[in-house]
Parts: structure tokens; C-alpha cells; sequence
């Protein structure tokens, strides 16, 4: 009898992940993601989270244990790079077309590198979930696109701006709202590939 009431809780377990649909899911990884943009990362709780989404709190308890696991979990799940696909033909267009993704989900990025900021620095595991999702995708697609313009011959490979491109167009959609009070929306983008990354490319 003891036995049993000790393994007895696995299988149920097993049963009632099953249940939950990737729909489902995708509802959860999206609150608790924007509950982390509006309120900050500590303020986010597995209750208030369960009441958004009209769940209960044990179902979320279930599935990740932990609030730290549930938003690595959400990261990882919302892995994707905007940049990906972008191929004008040319290096400027490219990058054009990239600042213009890039402004189009700044204000939504950019407040949840804000709201993670100290929780990142105290939690591995969520610091290498933000870089595999938000991070790395998108440098990897600059770079990319980078390359094919040096392929193309329209760029010297060893031009130095090269390889502080990545480091120009994160950098600026990350410090405008500290300098000036607004995100780098897409005409600001564009506006400023335009005056500072394609002249250092020695591009028009």
C-alpha cells in the first residue's frame, strides 16, 4: 500500500502533460513573457500567471517546477531570428531591410532584455536561454548577411566596421530608450544604418 501511494503520483504526471496542447503552451509562454515585459522579471509570480491564463497554479507547478525553469522554458520556446530570409540582392539593401525587423520588435525585445537584467546576471541557465533566443539567432543572421555582401565583392573582406556591425545595431536599440526616453522604432533604424553603418562600410 505505502508502495503504491509512493508511485502512484508518476504516471498522473505523465498523463496530465500530455494533455496540455501546444496552443495551450504557446498561451502560457507568451503571458508569463509579457507579464516579465510590463512588470519586471521578480514581480512575475506562477499565481499570476496561472490567473491570466485561467489555469491553475498546480498546472504550471507540474509542467516547470520552478519560475526560473517556466521562463527558460518560454525563451527557448520563442527562439527565431527576424533577420533570417532577408536577401535583396544587395549588402545595403539587406541591412536596410534588417533595420527595418529589427525596429519593428524592438519594443517588445528590448523591454525583456530590460526586465531580465538582474535575474540574467543571477541565473545561468536563464542568461544562456536569453542568448540562444534573443541573442545569438540574430548575429548569427547579420553575420550572414554580412558575408554574402563580401561574397558579392561589394564589401573588402578585411574592412575593420565589418565586424562591429552586430555590436552598432543591438547597441543602438538597446541605449535609445536610456538616451532618449523612446525605442529605435523602424525609421530610426533605418535612419541610422543609413547615416553610421553603411558609410563605415564604405556603402551609399
Amino acid at each position: 500500500m505505502t508502495s503504491q501511494a509512493a508511485d502512484g503520483p508518476e504516471p498522473v504526471v505523465a498523463s496530465r502533460r500530455s494533455k496540455l496542447t501546444p496552443e495551450r503552451e504557446r498561451e502560457f509562454f507568451d503571458a508569463v513573457l509579457e507579464q516579465i515585459r510590463e512588470c519586471g522579471y521578480d514581480a512575475v509570480t506562477m499565481e499570476g500567471v496561472a490567473a491570466s491564463t485561467r489555469c491553475s497554479k498546480s498546472t504550471l507547478y507540474r509542467q516547470w517546477k520552478t519560475k526560473p525553469q517556466f521562463v527558460v522554458a518560454a525563451l527557448r520556446s520563442s527562439s527565431r531570428s527576424r533577420f533570417a530570409g532577408i536577401d535583396t540582392g544587395t549588402l545595403a539593401g539587406d541591412l536596410r531591410e534588417a533595420a527595418r525587423a529589427a525596429g519593428e520588435w524592438s519594443g517588445k525585445d528590448t523591454r525583456l532584455l530590460q526586465a531580465l537584467g538582474h535575474a540574467i546576471m543571477q541565473d545561468p541557465d536563464l542568461k544562456r536561454a536569453l542568448r540562444e533566443t534573443l541573442v545569438e539567432p540574430e548575429i548569427a543572421a547579420l553575420r550572414e548577411i554580412l558575408r554574402r555582401g563580401v561574397e558579392r565583392g561589394e564589401v573588402p573582406p578585411d574592412t575593420p566596421a565589418l565586424e562591429y556591425v552586430p555590436a552598432q545595431m543591438f547597441g543602438v536599440l538597446r541605449i535609445r530608450p536610456v538616451l532618449e526616453g523612446a525605442y529605435a522604432d523602424p525609421d530610426y533604424m533605418v535612419r541610422f544604418v543609413e547615416a553610421a553603418v553603411l558609410p563605415a562600410l564604405g556603402l551609399e
